[in-house]
């Protein structure tokens, strides 16, 4: 074998973990996504149902749904990214996560807002697909560390998601929605230039 044919699969290799970063930034902002509008969504829902107890009610409504519709949607985004390639399901679903919450940052009324919510909970579900993405591109001496570093990014965007959206939230309700849509928007541009398939 030449020296170029041995170089090559180290060179692709490399390229594809070049996409490491990008996947732990989409972690992140997937997780942020959910947290950032956690302090203003009861607002929303108890300006939307009319009253504190309808509106606890539908948080709790909403807060079930958005698990529940996880539980299904992120072996599924898995499944697609299998049959299609992971780079096309990460960057679709990020794309589908900016335009969604910044149509959440409109919603009029409840049934808008549950609406969003369900397509939020689907487009925020890439955990099995970046998952697969960071096993396709490491060897086995490597994976423990980068999932290591995919569970800092999930603690990250949990833990700043709600402060972040708690102090947006007092400048504006929305404000918190439309901030989340404009850091999934970076992000699918970031990730169309940087992240190769794995």
């Amino acid at each position: 074998m030449s020296d170029a044919a041995a170089r090559a699969p180290l060179s692709a290799s490399r390229g594809r973990k070049a996409g490491l970063p990008f996947i732990m930034v989409t972690i992140g902002i997937d997780v942020l996504s959910w947290g950032v509008i956690i302090p203003v969504y009861p607002k929303l829902l108890v300006a939307f149902a009319g009253g504190d107890v309808p509106g606890a009610l539908w948080t709790g409504v909403f807060m079930t749904l958005f698990a529940l519709i996880q539980l299904f949607a992120s072996p599924l985004l898995g499944a697609l990214s299998d049959a299609h390639g992971r780079r096309p399901v990460i960057l679709i679903a990020t794309a589908g996560l900016a335009a969604d919450l910044l149509i959440m940052a409109f919603a009029q009324n409840l049934w808008w807002l549950l609406v969003t919510r369900v397509i939020h909970a689907v487009t925020a579900a890439t955990h099995s697909t970046a998952a697969a993405y960071i096993a396709d591109v490491t060897t086995p001496q490597e994976r423990a560390r980068a999932f290591g570093l995919m569970g800092a990014a999930f603690s990250f965007g949990f833990i700043v998601g709600p402060a972040l959206g708690g102090l947006l939230g007092q400048v504006d309700l929305r404000l918190p929605f439309l901030v989340g849509a404009a850091l999934a928007a970076v992000n699918v541009a970031y990730g169309y230039f940087v992240l190769p398939e794995s």
